[in-house]
């Protein structure tokens, strides 16, 4: 039980009828009096379960290794681990903290292609053996390093309609795949299956089918060398929310068939993939509030837009987080956000042109351009939903502006859930120290007040609770 208790001292759980939301719009009615309004966030742990039955409903063949770069909240990985999810860790301080929740070897790829001499050391001195390359250079390197080493070719892909184009820096070519196996025979370095990565925010579902034909090339070529290639890794790409162009379903239904096409279920071919956005992106939401104010008008704002002959100006209003913190996503991720407010909008109410900013002192700190919003004062509220993925992970501490605090929430129904997957996987126990956890006596905790009796901690589900649980809706 004590490797489940893995949440942060701000963790806890609610009962039924609570929501993320709901726990938010208490956080700050707790703050309502007090200049204390600092950012934070609301994670409900219970919505990457939920994105986990999805997973396995849609993809039933694959086995998921959650990206750790997207987002390495010791909360989110212990959640994955105690239902069975595998991790694709990019350096050694990934995989060291991985392994210090628990995680079996086996439940870990070192998926990044191009690695330091020192941290492949690490990962053969820890039993790590899966590991991505897509060079010769990198081929030598691990036969120096890890000569024990179970190596997955990287090939490149289309990736020119993915929002981060990952193939520009990763990937072979097929006339460079057959190179590389013939080189990793001659260094004796055993070569067990292919990988890819689409691109991250793949807008075009039919690039999979494209790859996954030419993993099978590299397959066949495997087997011209001698090698037992019997892993595909067909990385992420896959969407986080349903507010997007293309739903979660709709890569599935391009995936499975080109899966059954090229690697039939028979043919003995392990399949796992690197999701990271689709489990956290729309579990986590970001309050912010507004701690500066200021009117400007066109020919302060520097703009030649007359046409609507308005001299009413530009509300400017700064709040507590924003591109050296959270919002980075914005420089390093594409991403496009949008508040959202907590009071109610009146049909009549008159919109204004605002634009939002963060903290820092740096003029290209800057949330969103340019949006239309009744008047806010300082001391309100502003929500970003959607904020789990490359978020939190590359925020800074720039000038001195703290990450916001995170506040985990889990409904009942899911707890009791979890702790039944976690019985049927077999999850090792963590170090709660490790984990940074504390462990809670109530599975009805909510940053310290306990929502329900603490005996649902001995609480467990049947078979059939849990085949309903899968056969709820998941919408987010």
């Amino acid at each position: 039980m004590q490797g489940l208790l893995f949440v942060a001292s701000c963790c806890g759980y609610n009962t039924e009828g609570f929501n993320a939301r709901d726990i938010l719009e208490r956080k700050i009615n707790e703050v309502s009096l007090s200049d204390d309004k600092d950012a934070f966030y609301v994670a409900d742990l219970g919505d990457i379960v939920k994105k986990h039955l999805r997973w396995h409903r849609a993809l039933p063949r694959i086995t998921p290794f959650y990206a750790v770069k997207c987002n390495d909240e010791k909360a989110v990985v212990m959640t994955l681990a105690a239902m069975g999810a595998g991790f694709d860790c990019a350096s050694k301080n990934e995989i060291q903290m991985v392994q210090s929740l628990g995680i079996p070897v086996e439940k870990i790829i070192y998926a990044n292609p191009c690695k330091q001499a020192s941290q492949i050391k690490y990962a053969a001195a820890h039993g790590v053996q899966l590991m991505t390359f897509d060079s010769e250079v990198e081929l030598v390197k691990v036969a120096r390093c890890h000569p024990e080493a179970k190596l997955v070719v990287r090939i490149a892909t289309d990736d020119s309609k993915a929002v981060c184009r990952l193939s520009v820096k990763f990937g072979a070519t097929l006339k460079t795949c057959r190179l590389l196996l013939e080189r990793a025979k001659e260094l004796k370095i055993d070569v067990i299956g292919v990988s890819f990565h689409v691109g991250s925010g793949c807008t075009d579902a039919q690039i999979f089918t494209q790859t996954i034909a030419d993993a099978r090339l590299v397959f066949d070529m495997g087997a011209e060398y001698g090698f037992n290639m019997h892993l595909l890794d067909i990385g992420g790409g896959f969407p986080g929310s349903d507010d997007g162009k293309f739903k979660f379903e709709e890569f599935a239904a391009v995936i499975n068939p080109a899966l059954d096409r090229y690697f039939p279920a028979d043919s003995g071919i392990k399949v796992i993939s690197e999701p990271g956005r689709f489990y956290v992106a729309s579990a986590f939401t970001l309050a912010v509030n507004i701690i500066a104010k200021k009117l400007v008008f066109n020919e302060q704002a520097g703009s030649d837009d007359e046409e609507d002959g308005s001299d009413e100006g530009t509300f400017m209003y700064y709040v507590n987080d924003g591109v050296y913190g959270s919002f980075n996503c914005i420089l390093f991720d594409h991403a496009h956000v949008m508040p959202v407010l907590l009071k109610r909008q009146k049909s009549d109410e008159k919109l204004y042109s605002n634009s939002i900013w963060g903290p820092t002192c740096d003029g290209l700190d800057r949330i969103v351009e340019c949006c239309n919003l009744p008047e806010l004062q300082v001391g309100d509220w502003m929500v970003f939903e959607n904020m789990g993925a490359y978020t939190l992970a590359a925020a800074s501490t720039f000038n001195g502006f703290q990450r916001p605090q995170i506040h985990y929430v889990m409904s009942r129904p899911t707890w009791q859930l979890i702790q039944q997957i976690k019985e049927d996987v077999h999850l090792p126990e963590a170090d709660s120290h490790n984990a940074g956890g504390t462990v809670l006596p109530s599975c009805a905790w909510e940053s310290g007040q306990e929502l329900l009796s603490s005996s649902c901690t001995s609480a467990r589900v049947s078979l059939n609770y849990c085949m309903e649980f899968l056969n709820q809706p998941v919408d987010n």
